[in-house]
């Protein structure tokens, strides 16, 4: 290269550097926060345990791309009326079960308490994973539009906890409790009354004399909400091993969140379940040796047989309801076997 040539480019080069560090500096423009609203079903004192966790983790963890608002039971819509604010977009995602906020799906009869369908908190995971239950509820979701079915769990067990004593089934007639709609329609025909108000005001209503107790949580909810601070008793036995809840979300806002965000989200509700897991199994067993503010009773084991038994006749009624509960109706029959001929520690039975 002559020398001439080599100073013109030179120039040429310090010029355009010369150029670069005099231009104006540009910030690059941010992508704006994806804004989400949440509602659980839970209360306050509940949800600090059954989904708070899991939320302050995500927005942790999103670092500003991404925060989800958190609200307890009836806030922002009442529970009855999720389902239906969650499809229309006035809330982006709901955790709850489906029979709580009236869920249109065939298999939302499912979700909460349906009677004897579980005998432990691990029953639940393994339904969903290794017995097709999860396929069976994305398939039922996705004939329903504008909601997302994203993920199931399991919550504690379904006890008693009355002003009264249980110890026979006579003393269920006439008995006023807070339930969930499936197992108040199953536990009426032992005479009980179910009844269905806002959760926050389940516990006045046992000081006022509305109600006798109710039959939706373990021990461990009593204690933590206020329950056990209002009524006497606990029946041992229980309807159901594990209540099962999902989160759910609106389909448009599920899919304005970019893949890694949603793979973030599977993984916060994959430790909000996990949390349940101990929290409840752990729970359970210290406030029934150790709590102090409820006396435990129990029902002559064959007297509650016969309450099982009435369950295997209600859980054929309902698999006449649809072709897709009678799947899930026999995927319970099938694990219910499997766990029985297992034997010790599956059942005890």
């Amino acid at each position: 290269m002559k020398k001439r040539d080599f100073l013109r480019s030179a120039g040429v080069g310090t010029a355009a550097a010369v150029a670069a560090v005099n231009a104006p500096y540009v910030k690059a423009q941010q992508k704006s926060t994806i804004k989400w609203r949440l509602q659980t079903y839970a209360g306050a004192a509940l949800a600090e345990h059954v989904v708070k966790p899991a939320i302050d983790s995500f927005n942790k963890v999103a670092n500003g791309e991404m925060v989800i608002e958190l609200y307890t039971s009836d806030q922002l819509v009442p529970t009855g009326e999720l389902f239906r604010a969650m499809q229309a977009g006035t809330i982006d995602a709901v955790q709850s079960d489906e029979d709580s906020m009236a869920s249109p799906a065939d298999v939302g009869v499912f979700g909460g308490y349906f009677p004897f369908s579980t005998r432990y908190s691990l029953d639940v995971p393994v339904l969903f994973s290794q017995y097709g239950l999860a396929e069976i509820w994305k398939e039922a979701y996705d004939e329903i539009e504008g909601v997302t079915w994203l993920s199931a769990g399991s919550w504690d067990p379904c006890h008693f906890n009355t002003v009264k004593p249980i110890r026979s089934l006579e003393d269920l007639k006439g008995l006023r409790v807070y339930t969930f709609p499936t197992a108040g329609k199953f536990l009426a025909q032992f005479g009980v009354v179910p009844v269905q108000i806002p959760y926050e005001d389940a516990e006045s209503a046992v000081v006022t004399g509305q109600l006798d107790g109710m039959a939706w949580s373990g021990i461990t909810e009593d204690y933590t909400v206020g329950w056990a601070d209002v009524t006497k008793y606990f029946l041992t036995q229980n309807l159901t091993g594990a209540w099962i809840g999902s989160f759910f979300a609106n389909t448009a806002s599920w899919e304005k969140v970019p893949p890694h965000l949603q793979e973030l989200f599977r993984l916060a509700m994959d430790s909000s379940h996990y949390y349940r897991q101990h929290w409840y199994w752990g729970g359970e067993a210290h406030l029934r040796t150790q709590g102090t503010k409820l006396e435990l009773t129990s029902i002559p084991d064959d007297e509650w047989a016969t309450v099982e038994l009435a369950a295997k006749l209600f859980w054929d009624e309902i698999a006449e309801t649809s072709e897709r509960a009678g799947k899930v109706v026999e995927i319970f029959k099938q694990y219910a076997t499997v766990m029985e001929n297992a034997g010790r520690p599956y059942r005890y039975n």
